[in-house]
């Protein structure tokens, strides 16, 4: 399934299921829209990269390095996502 074929909701729930992969012992699902992601549960750049590499193997789009800080929220990745 492609992204742009997700609602967001779908998309939310798929980078909680990611964050919940890489951050166990954190709870994603209580995280804000507008929330970082990286401080919120305090995710090292290689998390964070991991992350990013999570979303692209779920939804098959292609996530360029300069396309990352789009995806530092919740709203950020399911703008991002909804849109390709």
């Amino acid at each position: 399934m492609t992204s742009g074929e997700m609602t967001p909701d779908a998309i939310r729930k798929l980078a909680i299921d990611a964050l919940s992969d890489i951050a166990p012992d954190t709870d994603p699902a209580t995280l804000r829209g507008d929330e970082d992601i990286r401080e919120a549960l305090d995710i090292d750049s290689m998390d964070f990269l991991n992350f990013v590499t999570a979303l692209h193997k779920k939804t098959g789009v292609a996530i360029p390095e300069e396309d990352y800080p789009r995806l530092f929220t919740l709203d950020g990745v399911a703008n991002y996502l909804g849109g390709k």
